[in-house]
């Protein structure tokens, strides 16, 4: 397959977070001194500068489609559902923002700590769906809170024992997991009692479900990675690492779970009884890695190393190597486009590259 470039785009700072929106048709980018630009998707053309917050913003999240119901055709969502674009600064505020017509629309004041983990998360139950829109959840040193789409608060959470080092919202909707120094908290987003606490005695970087919600996993600095399955109470870790483990995803299917934390990307196998016991497959670079994502709806792994180089991988191919390109500059996120066909790259000097990925 081949890596070519569509096009390129540049912010004023450091690239710290990027993400498509769910319809596809624009790519959000934050730069560290706080501005938020929005993208067309098909030229890169620059549609919206958004101020974003003044001592600097952290994250976004964009608001995501509303599911499909059982029987309906895909892709129906209205286009209203890619409109509304979530940040969190250092201000400690998050804002909302209309995507299509570049405005602010509401902020949420939090105190005085960073907002640095955002996360949306619909509720559990069908019958919930129909009438409750998701909720985003947002981390600002110890509080985590639930607002609302107009920034009014929903619920304000007890204070966790550190402070909240990473966010994941259960894809199926209603549960939230928050981590911190020392474990990690499940919340459920419909009555937000506490659903269950997991103890891990270290620091947590990174958190993320598996597509069908069965694993629950931490990236940790000791360096390793740590395995929960809530449903069965059930725990691995996995260990050797180089470096503290930033860097984690899932491969859409469930089975593939890819990580940092040295010079090779690692590949572990989730089907079944888990990882633990076996060894993993090795995706090599020669520089460390700093960025790992599967496609949506497909099967390629992207990686980035700090010597600026992406490689596409196919986890179940003999020879998994698909595509190699030397970027500028090291990455700091990979983003697949919502239809698999783009890969989006933010980098340490502030440009935005997309490459469309062709068999």
């Amino acid at each position: 397959m081949q890596l070519t470039k569509h096009w390129a785009a540049t912010l004023d700072d450091y690239a710290i977070d990027l993400a498509w929106s769910p319809d596809g048709t624009q790519l959000a980018a934050v730069s560290a001194s706080g501005p938020v630009s929005l993208f067309a998707a098909d030229d890169g053309a620059l549609r919206h500068l958004l101020p974003g917050h003044d001592d600097g913003t952290n994250c976004l999240a964009w608001l995501p489609a509303p599911r499909t119901p059982a029987g309906a055709p895909a892709n129906t969502a209205p286009a209203a559902a890619s409109a509304l674009l979530a940040t969190g600064g250092q201000d400690g505020a998050v804002k909302f923002w209309d995507a299509v017509a570049g405005q602010h629309t509401a902020t949420a004041a939090l105190g005085s700590a960073w907002v640095e983990h955002l996360a949306w998360c619909a509720p559990s139950a069908p019958a919930a769906s129909s009438a409750g829109a998701p909720l985003l959840f947002a981390a600002a040193g110890r509080q985590l809170a639930a607002l609302r789409a107009d920034a009014s608060v929903a619920h304000t959470f007890p204070l966790a024992p550190k402070t909240i080092s990473a966010l994941a919202a259960h894809p199926a909707g209603g549960a939230v997991a928050s981590a911190y120094f020392g474990g990690v908290a499940l919340w459920d987003t419909d009555d937000f009692l506490a659903q269950k606490t997991f103890t891990y005695g270290n620091g947590i970087v990174a958190l993320v479900w598996s597509p069908d919600g069965r694993w629950l996993v931490s990236g940790n600095q000791d360096p390793s990675v740590h395995l929960w399955i809530p449903e069965e109470d059930v725990e691995l870790q996995m260990s050797g690492y180089e470096t503290k483990v930033t860097q984690l995803s899932f491969d859409q299917a469930s089975r593939w779970l890819a990580t940092s934390g040295g010079r090779e990307a690692c590949l572990w196998d989730c089907s079944g009884a888990g990882p633990e016991g076996r060894e993993p497959a090795m995706l090599p670079h020669e520089a460390p890695v700093c960025a790992v994502a599967f496609q949506h709806n497909h099967n390629l792994l992207a990686t980035a190393a700090k010597d600026g180089v992406v490689m596409i991988w196919s986890p179940e191919r003999k020879q998994p190597l698909r595509a190699t390109v030397k970027m500028p500059v090291a990455a700091t996120k990979l983003a697949w486009s919502p239809d698999d066909r783009h890969l989006a790259i933010g980098s340490e000097k502030g440009i935005v590259y997309v490459l469309r990925a062709e068999a």
